[in-house]
């Protein structure tokens, strides 16, 4: 009954615990592809065999998994692997997807004034989102994308 009339309390309740990792750190997170060859393996051991190779630096990945030095990632295609965590970086990237241009915006406004046309699969470094709307960086363009224009930030950014 307490937890019925308290507010704290539900919310508290309501709220789902974030996972850690092994690592100390809430699982799932994004990251990026700190390297052009990053083995993608079925397993988080180097006799697992690799299922690909990914060959594009910054892309963003999510880790979803941990097991020693190794992190299961998924991709913004939705495919998973295993990959060594020395191959990934901390650095926050966010790629462009939907089947049009996207225009990055000086405001995080649907009238804010455009400083560039981005196509899908261009990726940005990512800073951070403000309602529906997420800061990024690319080349030395600075603006606003709509949080449904890209893949990379998570609901907590």
């Amino acid at each position: 009954v307490l937890a019925l009339t308290c507010p704290a309390i539900v919310w508290a309740q309501a709220t789902p615990a974030r996972l850690v990792g092994p690592s100390g750190l809430p699982l799932p997170r994004f990251a990026s592809l700190a390297s052009s060859e990053v083995n993608v393996r079925t397993g988080p051991t180097t006799e697992h065999p690799i299922r690909w190779v990914y060959s594009r630096p910054g892309l963003p990945v999510e880790i979803v998994e941990e097991s020693d030095v190794w992190r299961r990632i998924q991709d913004p295609d939705g495919e998973t692997g295993w990959v060594h965590s020395s191959l990934l970086s901390v650095r926050r990237t966010v790629i462009v997807t939907g089947s049009g241009i996207q225009e990055l915006r000086r405001s995080a406004a649907a009238d804010g004034r455009i400083v560039a046309r981005l196509e899908p699969g261009v990726i940005a470094a990512f800073d951070h989102c403000e309602n529906n709307w997420c800061r990024v960086e690319v080349a030395d363009e600075r603006g606003w994308l709509p949080r449904d224009a890209i893949w990379g930030a998570g609901p907590a950014d």
